[in-house]
């Protein structure tokens, strides 16, 4: 019985691999599934099973390199509000992007400064917000693609805006959901508003 529990968590742990929106988490989550699923075949001595587990560990590596090795080609690129690509990105997102941003809606008129990052020329990321001072954003979005949603956007974004010349981005949203991200990336609470320092 203990065997088998072992072989329900490799195959619960690929089959909940498949419902991750990022592509990263998917392949990390499905090769340790697949690594607890070799093992369980090891075990009953099914050596077909080992053969295709090995196969997408194989495969999830292969991939995961390439998607690291990606975080290299991103590029900047400053675009206007009334963009008709940016437009696009924004209403082809919009369910996603409310969801971590609720009160952007309403802020979209200010946005002076707008920028989207892409990998590969496509579209990874989306920043818009507006000047305060000379150096400080007021972020009103700071979002990333479900595929690219593994800081990576933001690390890019915050290395090439400090080489532009901003020193700091403040944010004063009330979305719970988009606080573990600013957190992760450096951003410190003050009274209400998370404010990292670029330089």
């Amino acid at each position: 019985m203990t065997i088998e529990l072992f072989g329900y968590i490799g195959s619960a742990l690929v089959v909940i691999s498949m419902l991750m929106s990022s592509v990263i988490k998917l392949r990390v989550i499905n090769t340790i599934g697949s690594c607890i699923s070799a093992t369980y075949a090891l075990i009953i001595h099914s050596y077909p099973l080992v053969l295709m587990n090995v196969c997408l560990i194989i495969i999830n590596i292969y991939n995961l390199t390439k998607l690291l090795k990606s975080n290299q080609s991103y590029d900047l690129t400053s675009v206007k509000y009334d963009d008709s690509f940016l437009e696009y990105f924004l209403n082809y997102y919009k369910d996603d992007i409310q969801n971590f941003f609720p009160e952007a809606a309403a802020k979209l008129p200010l946005v002076d400064t707008a920028y989207i990052v892409c990998c590969d020329a496509n579209p990874a990321g989306l920043l818009l917000g507006r000047m305060t001072k000379e150096d400080t954003l007021e972020i009103f979005i700071d979002y990333a693609t479900p595929t690219y949603r593994d800081c990576s956007v933001g690390s890019f974004l915050y290395l090439r805006l400090a080489e532009l010349g901003l020193g700091k981005m403040v944010y004063a949203g009330e979305s719970e959901n988009h606080r573990p991200y600013l957190q992760k990336m450096g951003f410190v609470n003050e009274n209400g508003t998370y404010v990292k320092h670029l330089s």
